[in-house]
């Protein structure tokens, strides 16, 4: 099943609805009773209350039982409100920190200089300086540390790209000039006084504008925040200034990490503008791909740089949880928050991953471990696996005859029909793009290696999926809470505001059985990367959940380019199916790693990259 963070979050809800509404469904017919009451009056929770909310809930209360209870779900409801009373900021975590490790992992903790490759020769500096608009970090970094280009120049050259292709794409919110022309300045004063800070130094770059930089807005891409602002940079942020790169944009996401909508538009594909660029990373993974910025940071929760890097035929980097300190981003779930680059290759995300990784003792998440980045590392040294399940032949799903209605009316038989012809479509897309997975498995082998099958634990990942939107809903109390809501610019039943309130109905009982549940994922999953070092996916499949849920790693790499015999899109793109596609756009293929291994799996995936050559296409924008 082809899954899109967006439809797979809104389909867990609607699954746990029935089985978990209980405690919320008291707290919500309370608060609709105070509501009705007006004013300055707090009704209690009644035994008509406790009846609705266990004939919601699909579970019996017994008289005696209701009386036992009423006292004590009284005073549970007034401890919301002083909670509440409280006004929590989006910063504050809770008091509980996600460790994606099994007992017993080791992690390497011993830091060696990092290794980078060789840059491949530019003899000469284009006239025209966009001519290295889509030059890789390697490159650009070895032309600014031989002084061939200068970061002014070259953060002139991007800067006038983004105010190009802005109106086509809308993948910036705020261009931060004044601030990049200062550090442009002062890196070519320091690198003309043999001052070179490494591969980064005088790089132009995007930061997803959940990223906090002092001085600009930081909008989280919502309506309501548009002017929000904060006094301190972002950690990443920090880290990137201290390597000498150029923060030149304050890129798009979709409204609150959702999607590719927000408040002023919709981030549009480099390659098909027609098409959104997916999201939520949408801005960072559109500039990149549009050869607008050298390299930019996204955030992926549950997909948000695997899919805006499938679509926009980019590079992304999604780490471990817990190797990239997330202190000045915006927290959607703290125990699945990552940050993480967005490039035009492999080396690129492993040079910004080298500045940006380590501790920084205020996200508690972090951990001390190594990054060693080693381009010339034996790769064929590492056992490789693949999901074989994620590369065979989809079945068609078969409507059984006993479920059909017995009449229909003729808008029902016409609403099943589109559906029907909807799914067809979708199944040809996948049954498409299923021929460039297969054709990755067979470079691989022509590489030497030996791919060994594997299979994901049987569990039940959907079920635990609920602990995202719970803690989603809880960053982001006060905006249900006091009808700011409202603001958001999408309003369906998949978007925030929706999924905010049916989280409401989470029991914390069941919040913690998810995660319980998420410990075997865990330790399960784990294993694999006993058997294997890397594992090759369908960058669509299951793994995208599992992975997210265990905090492994990924390297999302392009893997061609859909031929005029692809299938075409849908006229419209809802943002509920990732792979849309269409002639002429890009599909990309997966890599995971186990916990901590980040640097041997960029090392494996770059391997993967010379061998394709993936890397080097790029969309033909049109002239502005």
């Amino acid at each position: 099943m082809a899954l899109d963070r967006r439809a797979f979050l809104a389909f867990s809800g609607r699954l746990g609805l029935a089985s978990t509404l209980f405690p919320g469904a008291l707290y919500t017919l309370a608060a609709q009773a105070q509501a009705d009451s007006g004013p300055g009056e707090k009704p209690k929770i009644t035994p008509e209350m406790v009846d609705a909310a266990a004939g919601l809930a699909g579970v019996t209360v017994t008289p005696e039982q209701k009386q036992m209870m009423l006292d004590g779900l009284n005073q549970q409801r007034d401890a919301y409100d002083a909670i509440r009373k409280l006004h929590l900021p989006n910063s504050l975590p809770p008091a509980y920190v996600f460790d994606p490790l099994p007992p017993g992992a080791k992690v390497n903790t011993e830091k060696r200089v990092p290794r980078y490759s060789k840059a491949p020769a530019i003899a000469t500096v284009p006239a025209n300086l966009e001519e290295l608009a889509f030059a890789s970090v390697v490159e650009l970094s070895d032309l600014m540390r031989r002084r061939k280009v200068s970061s002014t120049n070259l953060t002139e050259m991007y800067i006038a790209r983004l105010k190009r292709y802005d109106p086509l794409l809308h993948f910036v919110i705020t261009i931060t000039e004044d601030r990049a022309q200062a550090h442009a300045k002062d890196a070519d004063a320091e690198i003309a006084a043999g001052k070179y800070r490494g591969p980064l130094h005088g790089l132009p770059w995007g930061a997803k504008d959940l990223l906090a930089v002092k001085g600009y807005p930081t909008t989280w891409g919502a309506g309501g925040f548009e002017k929000q602002s904060f006094d301190e940079d972002a950690t990443v942020v920090k880290r990137l200034d201290a390597a000498g790169a150029v923060l030149i944009a304050k890129t798009t996401l979709g409204a609150l990490a959702m999607g590719d909508k927000w408040f002023s538009g919709r981030t549009r594909n480099p390659w098909n503008p027609k098409q959104g660029s997916s999201g939520s990373s949408a801005g960072s993974a559109s500039t990149t791909a549009a050869g607008c910025v050298a390299f930019a940071i996204g955030s992926e929760t549950l997909g948000s740089i695997s899919s805006p890097s499938t679509r926009c035929g980019t590079t992304g980097l999604r780490p471990t949880f817990g190797f990239v300190p997330r202190t000045g981003a915006m927290a959607l779930s703290w125990t699945m928050d990552k940050l993480g680059p967005i490039c035009r290759a492999v080396e690129d995300c492993a040079i910004v991953m080298q500045a940006i990784y380590g501790p920084d003792e205020q996200d508690l998440a972090t951990r001390d471990a190594a990054f060693n980045w080693d381009a010339s590392f034996d790769w064929k040294s590492l056992r490789v696996g693949f999901i074989q399940k994620g590369f065979e032949p989809e079945k068609e799903r078969q409507e059984e005859e006993g479920k059909q209605p017995a009449a229909l009316t003729d808008e029902e038989k016409k609403k099943r029909e589109q559906h029907r012809r909807e799914m067809e479509a979708a199944h040809a897309r996948r049954s498409y793009d299923r021929k460039y997975d297969l054709a990755a498995l067979d470079r691989l082998r022509g590489m030497g290696m030996n791919l060994i099958p594997v299979e994901l634990p049987d569990l039940p990942y959907g079920a635990m999926t609920p602990l995202l939107t719970a803690e989603a809903a809880a960053s982001f109390d006060e905006l249900t809470t006091t009808g700011r809501d409202k603001l958001l610019t999408e309003q369906s039943p998949d978007d925030w505001p929706n999924l905010f309130r049916v989280s409401r109905f989470y029991p914390a009982v069941e919040y913690i059985q998810a995660n319980r549940a998420r410990s075997l994922a865990i330790r399960e999953v784990s294993k694999l990367f006993e058997q294997v070092d890397v594992i090759v996916a369908s960058t669509s499949g299951e793994q995208l959940v599992v992975t997210n849920l265990t905090g492994h790693p990924a390297v999302i790499v392009p893997n061609g380019i859909r031929g005029n015999d692809a299938p075409v899109p849908p006229k419209v793109d809802t943002g509920e199916d990732d792979s849309i596609g269409g002639p002429g756009t890009p599909v990309s293929i997966t890599f995971l790693g186990g916990h901590y291994q980040d640097a041997k799996l960029c090392a494996f995936a770059k391997a993967y990259q010379d061998a394709s050559g993936f890397q080097k296409l790029h969309p033909d924008l049109p002239l502005r």
